[in-house]
């Protein structure tokens, strides 16, 4: 069966999809809306109740905003997955977010000096996530059997 006639058949589970695509693109607007917008803000304050992104200085106004802006892209592509469900385009938004996720990932394993135990914990995992609901959203838009 071809990719394109593969495509239109059901997906394994389009609520747990639809889920994992809207978990994405909220926790990516989240993120993209304060750096582009306040990214001072974002860099003291971030993640709004432990203040992770000032303990690896130094600001960057311009580092800050772009990837905002790459977070709103990547919000925008995922709410578009979750409202269509088209398996191309949720394929090609996960593999590129697991790149990224997985990068940002190492950065932050390899940089944990300036963090306490519990806010290294809490990082590790919550950035771990990040891989996670991908790898649902994969699974969720596979054909059924």
């Amino acid at each position: 069966m071809s990719s394109a006639s593969a495509d239109t058949r059901a997906p394994r589970a389009p609520f747990a999809a639809r889920l994992a695509l809207g978990l994405i693109a909220l926790t990516a607007a989240l993120i993209g809306i304060p750096a582009s917008f306040a990214p001072e803000s974002f860099y003291e304050r971030f993640p709004f109740f432990a203040e992770w992104v000032s303990l690896l200085p130094p600001y960057n106004e311009h580092l800050v905003t772009d990837v905002g802006g790459l977070y709103l892209g990547f919000a925008v592509v995922f709410a578009w997955g979750a409202l269509t469900l088209s398996r191309e385009l949720v394929l090609a938004a996960c593999a590129g977010w697991a790149v990224a996720a997985l990068a940002h990932l190492v950065f932050h394993i390899t940089n944990l000096a300036p963090f306490g135990a519990a806010d290294a914990i809490a990082q590790t995992a919550g950035l771990a996530l990040a891989l996670g609901l991908p790898a649902l959203a994969v699974w969720a838009v596979g054909p059924r059997r």
